[in-house]
């Protein structure tokens, strides 16, 4: 059962990976092997699943961020499954979710310049005989920063 120290906790932990015990424990009013000791049982209970860095695109040469949503040609398992191969030999494509609706699943892509994307969506994702159609959407700006989730 989490409880508001715990939730106080994961915002922390979301807001800086990186964050010490004794940090922690200051934020929280808690010892520092108090607080170690919370985070380690939220990990456990796989309410944290893990931590990453935040790495600055552009600094890595990607411009172009894009939407791009994916129509399927076939509903086959055998298609899907094809296709999600396909998706993870592919490193500009750093998210992907099914959706209901008219497209079957939305790719969040990182490239380095438009004729790079332009390669991802024509020598890549449209030759693959599973997939009907694509459409891509450009991101202009990102006014919101990806966020943590409200806890």
């Amino acid at each position: 059962m989490m409880d508001e120290i715990d939730s106080r906790l994961l915002a922390a932990v979301q807001a800086n990976a990186q964050i010490t015990a004794q940090e922690l424990g200051e934020l929280l009013r808690l010892s520092a092997s108090q607080a170690a000791r919370r985070r380690a049982r939220l990990e456990a209970e796989g309410l944290i699943t893990g931590y990453v860095a935040r790495l600055s695109p552009a600094r890595l040469g990607l411009t172009v961020q894009a939407f791009v949503q994916v129509q399927m040609a076939a509903h086959s398992p055998e298609a899907a499954r094809e296709f999600l191969r396909l998706i993870a030999t592919l490193p500009e494509v750093v998210a992907c979710w099914t959706l209901t609706g008219e497209a079957d699943y939305l790719l969040r892509v990182w490239c380095a310049d438009l004729p790079a994307l332009n390669a991802l969506i024509h020598e890549r994702l449209l030759p693959n005989p599973a997939v009907a159609r694509v459409q891509s959407q450009i991101v202009m700006a990102q006014p919101k920063a990806d966020a943590g989730l409200p806890v």
